[in-house]
């Protein structure tokens, strides 16, 4: 890739979706009461919007490989303004679960094919640094979801957050068809079912995919129960949730840095990536031992630098690692590992701390953790695990 290619578009459309996803998330929690909201009820609004991308995540990042990854770019943000438009008007909570549906089919359609945009073009010798970029604006996006997101509330209401989302998105979506570059669809080779499995269990897929997933596990166990943590230790809850915000400040930091180190010496990832995870296991076992200000605040620290190494170095492995006319197939796949982990660690928390403590829910996220680095960082020992 040439180094004039502008990926800003991108990392605007990565912002907005990212502010959208946990500013409307976090604004829902706040309005229960006023929509007339039942717990249940707040729990399938809030999780209808991943159910919609683990389901289409896969489907749309093959779509990309098969029509070219811009169209489906700039129908993803199309459709996430519409739906925001539509959040504008939802005044019962019919509406305002379709319209987090809609979001969540366009970042379904939107996130995939990004990424293997990015991927393709940045190029092998520039991918670690763009994935950092585009990763610290997602991360900025998903910090200051929450803080923007309650600011307009109180200033007009929810209806104000999804007209600045509709503004943001349709900006967005111009800004991408316009100065986004026409990627070329490469012909493709049909693949029998045998050779999609072989693909989908290669070492090469599976490590870098392991290491995502595990970092989204943990970062959504963080997101959930520290500001729990904070209540109970006594904090103001602006003081809990701001550990919150400076994990995601610090994994954004942290990303284009280490994205460049990817691009620099490509042969370190797979040790800063293993111990990146031991971070994570380190922060989850400083709550898990001792729930504090200094352990909750220490925790956010770890978990941070844990996500900002992972995720930008994960996917350059796995660009790299990645034929370009299967590249949206591969990264639909892996954000859908991403998804599952997501889901699956606060729920496994959840589960054990209902049925023992969440200290010891805590502590038995942060072994599967380690265990699951362990995992990833052993297939990306292998020397099969570097070739396409």
């Amino acid at each position: 890739m040439s180094s004039r290619v502008n990926l800003g578009p991108l990392y605007l459309a990565g912002f907005t979706t990212a502010f959208g996803a946990h500013g409307v998330a976090a604004a829902i929690g706040t309005e229960t009461n006023e929509l007339g909201l039942s717990f249940l009820g707040l729990g399938l609004i809030l999780a209808i919007y991943d159910i919609a991308e683990v389901i289409l995540k896969p489907l749309f990042g093959a779509l990309s490989d098969r029509i070219g990854v811009k169209p489906v770019i700039v129908g993803g943000l199309a459709v996430f303004a519409g739906a925001c438009l539509l959040g504008v008007f939802a005044s019962t909570p019919i509406l305002l679960a379709l319209a987090r549906l809609g979001q969540g089919a366009a970042a379904a359609a939107f996130s995939p094919a990004s990424s293997s945009a990015v991927a393709r073009l940045a190029g092998a010798g520039a991918a670690g640094r763009y994935f950092g970029r585009y990763g610290s604006w997602k991360g900025l996006g998903y910090a200051a979801g929450p803080l923007l997101g309650a600011g307009l509330i109180m200033w007009a209401g929810l209806p104000a957050l999804f007209i600045v989302l509709t503004v943001l998105s349709v900006v967005a979506a111009g800004w991408a068809a316009w100065g986004i570059p026409q990627i070329t669809v490469l012909p493709k080779v049909r693949a029998t079912l045998a050779e999609l499995v072989r693909q989908s269990t290669a070492r090469s897929f599976l490590g870098p995919v392991i290491l995502l997933a595990t970092t989204t596990a943990v970062l959504g166990v963080a997101v959930g129960f520290l500001p729990y943590l904070g209540t109970q230790a006594g904090l103001e809850p602006l003081a809990s949730m701001a550990a919150v915000t400076v994990l995601a400040l610090i994994s954004a930091v942290i990303q284009p840095g280490m994205g460049r180190r990817h691009d620099t010496a490509p042969h370190r990832s797979r040790t800063l990536m293993t111990s990146a995870g031991v971070l994570l296991t380190a922060g989850l076992a400083a709550v898990a031992v001792a729930p504090g200000l200094v352990t909750i605040y220490l925790a956010a620290i770890l978990i941070g630098v844990g996500v900002g190494v992972i995720t930008p170095l994960g996917f350059a492995v796995l660009a790299a690692a990645t034929p370009p006319d299967r590249m949206g197939r591969t990264m639909g796949s892996a954000e859908l590992g991403r998804e599952v982990g997501d889901a699956g660690g606060p729920i496994l928390v959840g589960a054990i701390a209902a049925a023992g403590s969440l200290p010891l829910a805590l502590a038995t996220m942060g072994l599967v953790a380690l265990l699951a680095t362990g995992a990833g960082s052993i297939l990306l020992r292998s020397p099969k695990a570097n070739a396409p």
